[in-house]
């Protein structure tokens, strides 16, 4: 089964790769550089938009040496001969690649992401359909993320890195239960700190 090993990734600093320069570039440059990629976009074309976000930006074709180094590559051209050459091109060099709405050419999947603080929830629909995974995560981004979950991780964050910083250890503590209490906490006093009128 494709696209089945979900994982979360820290791109602060890595070298990744954007072939192309239009609408889907802006879109999927945007969200590495809010990761905090250092993007390199290769394009005849690119759109403004795009090169205002990008470390580096080279106006010409795809060529294969582009891909040396990178810790990523995400390729989003119209042109369905090329993206399949990027992609073909990265699994030789043995590096990830995505291929923007043509799941043959990729060896990762881009989900759908709601985040809130620090709580990121990634639906995916194993390449069969965006428009399903993002509706999924419309779901969860209305129904059940909020500003408690988001303030509950903060708390825990913080309660685990105490816990390391005294050289204790975090297994076998019943996080679950602690959750719990701090959702019910905050759900009895939606506004902390603020007196009772």
């Amino acid at each position: 089964m494709g696209f089945s090993y979900p994982v979360v990734l820290d791109l602060t600093d890595a070298d990744v790769l954007v072939v192309g320069g239009g609408n889907v570039a802006e879109r999927k440059v945007a969200g590495l550089v809010d990761a905090g990629a250092r993007v390199t976009v290769v394009a005849p074309l690119v759109a403004e938009a795009v090169e205002a976000m990008a470390a580096e930006t080279q106006r010409r074709p795809f060529a294969a040496d582009d891909v040396l180094g990178r810790r990523l590559v995400v390729t989003c051209t119209d042109d369905p001969q090329v993206n399949a050459l990027v992609a073909a091109t990265c699994r030789a060099a043995n590096v990830w690649v995505n291929s923007a709405d043509d799941p043959a050419n990729c060896t990762f999947a881009l989900p759908a992401v709601a985040r809130r603080g620090r709580v990121v929830v990634a639906v995916g629909s194993a390449g069969a359909s965006p428009a399903l995974a993002q509706y999924v995560r419309d779901r969860v981004a209305s129904e059940i993320l909020d500003d408690r979950l988001a303030a509950a991780a903060e708390v825990l964050a913080a309660e685990r890195d105490a816990i390391h910083a005294e050289g204790g250890s975090t297994e076998g503590r019943d996080w679950a239960t602690r959750l719990r209490a701090l959702l019910a906490d905050a759900a009895a006093d939606p506004e902390p700190g603020r007196d009772p009128a």
